[in-house]
């Protein structure tokens, strides 16, 4: 059953009243506490009913929001709980909750990396430890992917917080390729995720083009209050992505046509998972399929294709069939070296 705000703040009230035992409590008492509590926290002035908290405390005597409670009434006019420990927070959670915060609980783990969700992880701990104790320690049947030993990670929250306060950071930057860090100025714009690594978009400076940068190959990073941010409202990070496998794009680059083909026993795979949002499959026969997909062309296309293995054949454009091809005979030329024993 559907609830909304005022009507828990409502209830939350009645509870607070009558988990007092202080005082005795009138229907006329509970109205006008209940009225207080609306006005103080959502500025709402107009008086309430007779009516609505007598309906309030008939929905939490009933078991409809799983609260049961025992409201009694003494003197013909008092209003109090049967049982002086009883309260609406106490209520046990039902499976269906229980298997929510599990969910829920996976999700923020993912999120170790900002400084917010540090602060945080005592609670979740405490959460789970509750979950996990009221399901009486019984296995994960949820498991999400994660990488404790990713590097980096922990620079997600001083760019994020950069990115937020417009602050421009300096990067101590070593590439895979590169020989030695390289030290450069950065605007960012965005953070980015992609199968469990991180990544930032942002501008070396307000003449240059967009660049991704990988957080796992960053040495030092610093913000710098001396150097003015060059902002880009106008950007977009759906629309940049939206014709991208992956995070990697070069400036000027185009989406063009890919035409591949999948055998049979793939095909199933890639018609319940599509490689990109654009992908059509335009014919279908004994041996499998063939697909169309319109994306620009990077690095992480051709780790999609090559992961198929011998599975997937690239027939447009032509610059890209070579360039799986040349990858797949490297690949076949080293297995043929390793059953000679020349490696």
């Amino acid at each position: 059953m559907p609830v909304n705000r005022n009507a828990l703040i409502r209830f939350r009230t009645i509870d607070n009243c009558l988990r007092n035992r202080g005082r005795k409590w009138t229907l006329e008492d509970l109205i006008d506490a209940c009225s207080d509590a609306l006005y103080e926290y959502e500025g709402i002035d107009k008086g309430l009913s007779r009516r609505t908290i007598q309906m309030d405390i008939q929905l939490m005597r009933s078991d409809k929001l799983g609260y049961n409670a025992p409201i009694v009434v003494t003197e013909k006019k008092y209003y109090t709980y049967e049982d002086p420990a009883y309260s609406i927070t106490n209520n046990p959670l039902t499976e269906a909750d229980l298997d929510k915060l599990s969910e829920a609980i996976g999700v923020l783990r993912q999120f170790k990396g900002f400084s917010h969700f540090q602060e945080m992880t005592g609670v979740i701990q405490g959460l789970e430890d509750k979950v996990n104790s009221a399901q009486a320690k019984e296995r994960s049947i949820i498991h999400l992917e994660t990488n404790d030993h990713l590097k980096g990670i922990e620079f997600i929250d001083l760019i994020y917080q950069a990115i937020r306060k417009k602050q421009v950071i300096e990067l101590t930057y070593q590439s895979f390729k590169a020989r030695k860090p390289n030290v450069f100025t950065l605007h960012a714009y965005l953070l980015k995720e992609y199968r469990n690594r991180w990544f930032v978009l942002g501008r070396k400076s307000a003449k240059e083009p967009m660049v991704t940068l990988a957080l796992d190959r960053i040495k030092e990073l610093r913000t710098l209050s001396n150097i003015k941010y060059v902002d880009n409202p106008g950007f977009d990070a759906d629309e940049y992505y939206r014709d991208v496998i992956g995070v990697t794009i070069n400036d000027g680059n185009r989406p063009q046509t890919v035409h591949l083909a999948i055998d049979r026993s793939n095909a199933p795979y890639v018609i319940t998972k599509p490689l990109h949002h654009t992908q059509q499959v335009i014919s279908k026969s004994a041996d499998g399929i063939e697909i169309t997909i319109d994306v620009v062309l990077n690095y992480e296309l051709e780790r999609e294709i090559l992961g198929f293995g011998e599975s997937i054949v690239v027939l447009k454009p032509l610059r890209l069939r070579e360039r799986i091809e040349k990858k797949l005979q490297q690949a076949a030329e080293k297995y043929l070296m390793l059953k000679a024993g020349e490696i």
